[in-house]
Parts: C-alpha cells; sequence; structure tokens
C-alpha cells in the first residue's frame, strides 16, 4: 500500500508540475494574442482600401495591358504548366490542430491544380509545413523558418519579388496563399487566398464599376504599374500576420484546455490518493482494537 501511495503522489506532482508549465505557455499566448491581433486589425483597413482603389481603376483594356491581372491560358491551350502555393505555418507546435489544418489545406489544394495538369512549386514558411510535406516526399521550392510570429513588410516584399516576376514573364499560371484567417481567438479556419492574377471585382472586370468623377494624375496606368505589385506584397503580408494571430490564438485555447484537463487529472488522482490513505488509516485502526481485545480477551 505504501508502494501505491507514493507512486500516486509522484504522479500527482508530475501532472501539477506539468499543469504550471502550460499554465504560463497560455499566459504567454494572451499576451502575445493582443499584439499579433492589433497588427491584422491595422493591416486590414489598408488591404481593403488597395483592392478599392485597384478596382476604380480596372478597365477591361487595362486587364489585358498588366500581366499580373491576365488570366494565362490553360496548360493545354499553351499556356504555362507550373503553379505556385505558397504555405504558411508556425514554427512551433503545441497548438493543437492548427499547422495540421493548414498543411491539410495546402494538400488539397495540391492536388486540385494537379488534377488540372499544373505542376505545383511549393513555397514552406514555417517549420510545422516544411516538415509535413518532408515527411510526404515532396520538394519544397522554397524553406523558410526565419519569419517567426513577428512578421514585416521586408518579409512579404521577399516572398513576393520572385513569384511575380516569374509569373510577369509568364512561368507560373497561378499563385495561391494558404493561410489562417483570423476571426477570433476560438475561430481560425485555414484559407486559400488567389494572390496571382489580382483579382479585379466583377462589376470592374464588365466594365460596370463605378466611375469615381476625379481626374488622375499621373495616369491610371502609372499608378497601377505602381500598385499591382505592392496589393501582392500586401496580400502576403496579410496573410503572415493574420497566421501569425491565429496561432497565438490557437496555442492559447491549447494551453488552457490542456491546464484544465491537468487540473481535473490531478484532483481525481488525490481523491484517490486520500481514499487509499485513509483505506490504510482504517486497516491500521481495526488492527489495533482487534489486537487489543485478543489481548483482553
Amino acid at each position: 500500500m505504501a508502494g501505491v501511495n507514493r507512486a500516486l503522489k509522484r504522479r500527482i506532482r508530475s501532472v501539477q508540475n506539468t499543469r504550471k508549465i502550460t499554465r504560463t505557455m497560455e499566459l504567454i499566448s494572451t499576451s502575445k494574442l493582443k499584439k499579433a491581433t492589433d497588427r491584422v486589425h491595422a493591416a486590414r483597413p489598408y488591404a481593403e482600401a488597395l483592392r478599392d482603389v485597384i478596382g476604380d481603376l480596372i478597365t477591361p483594356e487595362l486587364v489585358e495591358q498588366f500581366p499580373l491581372l491576365r488570366r494565362p491560358a490553360a496548360p493545354a491551350q499553351g499556356g504555362p504548366t507550373r503553379a505556385a502555393v505558397i504555405l504558411l505555418t508556425s514554427n512551433r507546435g503545441q497548438a493543437g490542430a492548427f499547422n495540421a489544418n493548414l498543411s491539410k489545406e495546402a494538400r488539397r489544394r495540391i492536388e486540385q491544380l494537379e488534377a488540372a495538369g499544373l505542376t505545383v512549386d511549393l513555397y514552406a514558411v514555417g517549420k510545422k509545413g516544411a516538415g509535413f510535406f518532408r515527411y510526404l516526399g515532396r520538394k519544397l521550392a522554397l524553406d523558410r523558418q526565419d519569419i517567426g510570429d513577428r512578421p514585416t513588410a521586408t518579409h512579404a516584399a521577399e516572398l513576393a519579388a520572385p513569384l511575380i516576376a516569374a509569373y510577369e514573364a509568364g512561368e507560373l499560371a497561378s499563385v495561391d496563399l494558404i493561410q489562417a484567417r483570423f476571426v477570433s481567438a476560438l475561430s481560425t479556419p485555414p484559407t486559400t487566398v488567389r494572390i496571382l492574377p489580382v483579382e479585379a471585382p466583377a462589376a470592374a472586370e464588365q466594365g460596370q464599376g463605378r466611375r469615381p468623377d476625379y481626374l488622375l494624375e499621373p495616369s491610371a496606368e502609372a499608378i497601377l504599374e505602381q500598385l499591382l505589385p505592392l496589393y501582392v506584397r500586401n496580400a502576403i503580408y496579410r496573410g503572415l500576420v493574420e497566421t501569425a494571430a491565429a496561432e497565438h490564438g490557437a496555442r492559447r485555447t491549447a494551453m488552457k484546455n490542456a491546464t484544465d484537463n491537468a487540473g481535473e487529472l490531478a484532483q481525481a488522482l488525490t481523491r484517490t490518493y486520500n481514499r487509499q490513505r485513509q483505506a490504510a488509516i482504517t486497516q491500521e485502526i481495526a488492527e489495533i482494537v482487534g489486537g487489543a481485545a485478543a489481548l483482553q480477551g
């Protein structure tokens, strides 16, 4: 009995120590989540305003003029045979199914593109996504693990530059971004965002968009020449900051669940230990009373 009690006490201490670790990680993720959420909220209005401006400027003639707006022909019709997929994941685990869901979304998108006859180049940003596809035996076109959970506009520009150049040269049919969409700390679904070609609002493509009553200086062509690459870079930056915020939200949720489970397990083990200890004490008392009665008898 003494051996069982010692084992239970060791297990209770182990669970309590684990609970302290998960609780600390929960608090750290909560602190980081606030800063990451602020970056998301700061990035969204700019991205939406940028898209609105591009939508106001685009005409069917300009769509044909700019390579970043043109949809290339299908591979069977002589179009490019390669496509790019950028996968954003985290460098660390312990975030529940966060990274697994992103990797599965990327795998699903890759299978769709390959079914359409395209060869897919995978650009992995984050250790977890790269490890997943290396395990599957897929060669990576890019493996970056230096961005972390504090991305900058420079990181986005470095990712966007070779893809923009390849698309303008007619080497890529499309560029998709697999990211987490930050809805709330509890809702971070994986999402596929089309980066290239730049998708104009449907009304603008049909020549039915609203045409603001103002003069442009310089011309719409000159403005779009600067805004289109900026739009692509900003889309990648927005994906990076949303995925970083989603990572902290997912880790906070996972660590909170782990902390709660550890607390419940520690309580259950403590009750078991107390019952066994009480049973041992009762048995000892019964033996003492029995021995005293035998001596008196």
